[in-house]
C-alpha cells in the first residue's frame, strides 16, 4: 500500500512511481506538476524508473494560474 496525496492506494512495492501517478491522472506530458516520495522531490526524468516501497507517501501538486 502506498499513499498518494494522503489517500491510501493498493499498489504492491515496486510498482513505478510513473505508474502510481497514472492512477491520478498525472503523466509524463502533464504540465505543472512537481512530485515528492517521502518528502524528497523526484524529478519528471526518474518517474519512470523510481520504484516504490511499500507505504511510500507520494505527493503530487499542481501548479494553477489566477489572480
Amino acid at each position: 500500500m502506498i499513499l498518494i496525496n494522503g489517500e491510501k492506494v493498493e499498489m504492491p512495492a515496486g510498482t513505478s512511481l510513473l505508474h502510481a501517478l497514472a492512477r491520478i491522472g498525472i503523466t509524463m506530458t502533464s504540465t505543472g506538476v512537481a512530485v515528492a516520495v517521502d518528502g524528497e522531490v523526484v524529478p519528471r526524468t526518474h518517474w519512470e524508473a523510481y520504484a516504490l516501497h511499500d507505504g511510500a507517501r507520494v505527493e503530487a501538486l499542481t501548479a494553477t494560474q489566477g489572480g
